[in-house]
């Protein structure tokens, strides 16, 4: 357990290094309220610190700054998520207001919603059709035999199929037909669509046998997990090194790899994933901010925020955690 005055001292440089992106000396650290020391004994304490793993001197004449090492006991034991200001929890409120449309528009709507609010790039993943299953299902009468078919995923996307009918169907057979597939398909995977067990009403069997027809080649046709990034512009400023930036935007151009980095921090149980922690080489100056979002108590996709190490992580994870509840809440009213 480090004790209080040598936490107070990483926490002051973490946070000044963050703030200025420059190595911390001694003499700036002591005159800091929170630490109230000679500068000698910051001299002292941040020698012990760079021996224990927390601290690094990049030249013998500099400053330090942090490690993943301090990043990490910074994140878990020296400060909490900050709330965000009154302004942006309007904006985030009078986003999810106004957001409506398609899934794949609100999901990449979101991504730039959370990237303004905390300067990174942002990411925003859809649960993968393998995971998703059937929420709800209707048919809908449009004029003569038409009708159009439409079943809503637990992760809020929205497969339509329209039909023209064998028969002409009304209104109250349309209904009996609705509820005879939801019976048969709700809970069900969109890509094992099977048929459903008469009724003995031929006329609403045989909307059922094309509805479900339809929705099956339509649900077939679903997209792979795709992830929605904001921000990316944001990431040139965020690294002096051109060869960082590289690095960072060709990962973000990899779906695949971003979709899997922001599973596997959220399986490991983790909402920061700091520096080397994730896994992902090229982002090894990198820290990854996640949460997943929810519908119905079910986790459809994750969102979060990538920046460098020296992140502001009070301001993302308050930002991350209500953009995610606010999101999961928006697709399970819809």
């Amino acid at each position: 357990m480090m004790d209080e005055r040598r936490a107070a001292i990483l926490r002051a440089v973490v946070e000044e290094y963050i703030e200025t992106a420059q190595p911390v000396g001694s003499g700036r650290v002591a005159r800091l309220p929170m630490v109230a020391v000679s500068p000698a004994t910051v001299r002292h304490e941040m020698v012990v610190l760079e021996e224990q793993g927390y601290l690094h001197q990049p030249h013998t004449s500099a400053g330090r700054v942090p490690t993943d090492k301090g990043y990490r006991l910074f994140v878990d034991s020296l400060v909490a998520p900050g709330p965000l200001d009154a302004a942006q929890r309007h904006q985030v409120s009078a986003f999810f207001a106004g957001a409506h449309g398609a899934l794949e528009e609100m999901l990449a709507d979101t991504s730039r919603l959370l990237s303004g609010l905390t300067d990174y790039a942002a990411l925003v993943t859809g649960a993968p059709p393998d995971d998703a299953t059937i929420r709800s299902v209707q048919l809908v009468g449009l004029t003569g035999r038409a009708a159009l078919a439409v079943m809503v995923l637990s992760n809020g996307a929205v497969v339509k199929a329209r039909l023209e009918l064998a028969d002409t169907v009304g209104d109250g057979r349309l209904a009996a037909a609705t509820a005879h597939l939801s019976r048969g398909l709700l809970g069900a995977s969109p890509q094992a669509i099977s048929p459903v067990p008469p009724t003995g009403d031929p006329v609403v069997d045989g909307a059922c046998s094309q509805a479900v027809a339809a929705l099956a080649a339509a649900g077939s046709e679903v997209e792979p997990g795709q992830v929605y990034v904001g921000g990316t512009s944001r990431m040139v400023s965020a690294f002096d090194a051109v060869e960082s930036v590289r690095k960072v935007l060709g990962i973000l151009e990899q779906q695949y790899v971003v979709v899997g980095l922001l599973r596997d921090v959220v399986d490991r149980g983790l909402s920061v994933a700091i520096g080397v922690e994730h896994g992902v080489e090229p982002l090894s100056e990198c820290s990854v901010v996640v949460a997943p979002y929810q519908v119905d108590g079910e986790t459809v996709g994750a969102i979060g925020v990538l920046g460098p190490t020296r992140m502001h992580y009070p301001q993302a994870l308050a930002a991350v955690a209500m953009v995610s509840q606010r999101l999961g809440r928006k697709i399970g009213d819809n």
